[in-house]
């Protein structure tokens, strides 16, 4: 068992000033909390507090292994209002959990773009670009989740107004073309790139055989920027080959019902039940692994800052190939049986049994030889 490596105070508190930060500092001051947590039941009932600089409501979701990297807000328009304008020297993608709504975009040079919303949207906000989010109804709040980059930029500049407050525009990232958030997009290979997605909930997929369970995948190209998100969709009674990557990946649910593991290695997995609107952030270089236990395919999406992607030397992500030959995925033969039984376990409880013969099958027919074991010519 991995032990977590608690000290006693005297000498923690020598390090206590290094633990904080610009980033948890602005936190702080703006009167937000940060939940640490690894996983939050539901984003849309995760309760806020008022945020004057947005003129709304919000609370910072960020586990401590991943908050160098990137971040996690949630936020909340009220009915029949609009949040502050605002600009940013970083990145953010957003993804609206309820209601509808509409952004206005402009730069300084005077070109302005307005889009329309509604739950289930996803897009980014252009680098430095002004925005502003508007709530469409006058009946119920509108809340959205969004992830940024904001703190290595932070981190690396302690200035807060030159951070959100510096007359720069960026005409590569956005130059006010009027079809900017139009819903389209050019697919490269499983990227979408695209700066808007009206239902991220309902789009479709690209087949991803290699992450198990006969699922389908896209990953998006946003605002010409560093971040990167991507869909993952499962059958039901089927489960997602265990993985593990670098700090910053949360993971929201769009659709369906089931459950996660996840474990640093060496350790027991740990078990965290979802459904729509559950997050759930992997820390750094832990074992995870998705399990759909309802009757419906299960969907997700996940933020992730790009700069901490692990890949090989071909650009492909090492929480794709498998350990047999030097990757972070674990094949379905070489799992442990516990996660086998356990997911029978979960199906019974409401009637099912697993569908994951077929899965099985595939796998065997490109599974690598383990290291130590002799290729058959």
């Amino acid at each position: 068992m991995a032990q977590a490596a608690i000290v006693d105070d005297s000498l923690a508190a020598k390090f206590a000033t290094e633990k904080d930060s610009p980033y948890t500092r602005w936190v702080a001051a703006e009167g937000l909390d940060i939940i640490a947590a690894h996983y939050v039941p539901d984003l849309r009932t995760v309760e806020l507090k008022a945020w004057v600089r947005r003129e709304g409501r919000g609370v910072f979701i960020n586990h401590e292994a991943t908050r160098t990297s990137n971040d996690c807000y949630v936020c909340e328009i009220p009915a029949g209002a609009a949040l502050a304008p605002q600009r940013q020297l970083f990145e953010e993608m957003v993804l609206v959990l309820d209601g509808n709504g509409s952004t206005r975009v402009w730069n300084d040079a005077g070109a302005q773009v307005s889009f329309e919303w509604q739950a289930g949207s996803l897009f980014a906000i252009p680098l430095n670009a002004h925005h502003q989010h508007f709530n469409g109804s006058g009946q119920r709040a509108a809340r959205f989740v969004a992830s940024t980059n904001l703190p290595p930029v932070l981190n690396l500049y302690d200035d807060v107004d030159f951070v959100f407050g510096t007359a720069r525009d960026f005409p590569g990232r956005f130059a006010g073309e009027p079809d900017y958030f139009a819903p389209k997009g050019e697919q490269k290979g499983l990227l979408l790139d695209t700066n808007f997605v009206a239902d991220a909930v309902n789009l479709a997929l690209i087949e991803a055989k290699e992450r198990g369970a006969g699922g389908g995948h896209i990953r998006f190209a946003m605002a010409k920027g560093s971040m990167n998100s991507h869909i993952s969709q499962f059958p039901t009674a089927t489960y997602k080959k265990g993985h593990r990557h670098g700090p910053g990946a949360h993971v929201i649910i769009l659709s369906g019902r089931g459950y996660s593991l996840m474990w640093p290695e060496g350790e027991e997995p740990r078990r965290y039940e979802w459904g729509p609107g559950t997050l759930i952030v992997p820390p750094n270089m832990w074992f995870h692994q998705h399990f759909n236990s309802g009757p419906e395919p299960s969907r997700y999406l996940a933020f992730k800052h790009e700069g901490v992607a692990v890949r090989n030397a071909q650009g492909v992500p090492k929480a794709w190939i498998s350990r047999r030959v030097g990757g972070d995925q674990i094949d379905y033969a070489d799992e442990s049986p516990a996660v086998r039984e356990t997911f029978r376990a979960a199906l019974a409880e409401h009637g099912m049994v697993p569908r994951m013969d077929a899965a099985y099958e595939a796998e065997l027919a490109t599974l690598p030889p383990r290291p130590h074991e002799s290729v058959t010519v």
